[in-house]
């Protein structure tokens, strides 16, 4: 293992879960280029990104439907019928986490995240119990990529950046990361990450493969 590494960070959404707002939008919109009209113009990642910094679902979704109220029920969709924007976990991501937890190297999850929805990411996946903590930007104010969120996630962590490998699949997230000086892997796929943890000698595939098995 090496010994420089002393923790694992994780982002949750879209690197160990599947979230996506269309997976309940679908069921909404008859045709697909209205609904990625309504989420690129109505309900955006920038409205959405209020939630995850402690904005209440609810009264962030007052002024949205005051401006759209043709669109009051699917926006209000959003928050009445979230758990449908899952898709399960991501395997081979989850494989990782298991494989690290099992050696021992300590892990942690820092996602943006609506403090109100955090029960149902504990409720809904079994291996968020392997997690020593984690840091819900709903919970703290602020959201990635602000600095202030990952000096929080490293007071809790009890470790250097340089000791944390962050793992996000956003880059705008990892830059900040690496800025803040975080051994940083920008996720693109189960398949890279499970590379890039083999690499860093903190698992190995045999190890990867038993943890999936």
């Amino acid at each position: 293992m090496n010994a420089r590494i002393e923790a694992v960070l994780f982002d949750l959404g879209r690197v160990l879960v599947d979230w996506d707002p269309r997976h309940l939008y679908r069921d909404l919109f008859a045709d697909a280029a209205e609904m990625e009209r309504f989420l690129a113009e109505v309900c955006t990642m920038d409205w959405h990104a209020a939630h995850d910094a402690g904005v209440p679902m609810a009264a962030n979704a007052a002024g949205l439907i005051a401006d759209h109220p043709h669109h009051e029920a699917r926006i209000r969709a959003w928050d009445e019928r979230w758990p449908e924007m899952f898709a399960g976990s991501i395997s081979g991501s989850v494989a990782v986490l298991e494989a690290l937890h099992a050696r021992g190297l300590p892990v942690f999850a820092l996602t943006n995240l609506p403090a109100e929805k955090k029960a149902h990411i504990f409720e809904t996946f079994a291996f968020m119990e392997r997690f020593r903590d984690v840091i819900v930007s709903g919970e703290e104010g602020v959201i990635k990529p602000e600095p202030r969120l990952y000096e929080i996630a490293l007071g809790r962590i009890g470790a250097p950046a340089e000791a944390v490998l962050f793992i996000d699949d956003s880059a705008a997230n990892v830059a900040a990361a690496r800025r803040l000086g975080f051994d940083a892997h920008h996720f693109d796929g189960a398949e890279g990450l499970q590379d890039a943890v083999v690499a860093r000698n903190l698992v190995s595939h045999a190890d990867i493969e038993r943890a999936a098995s």
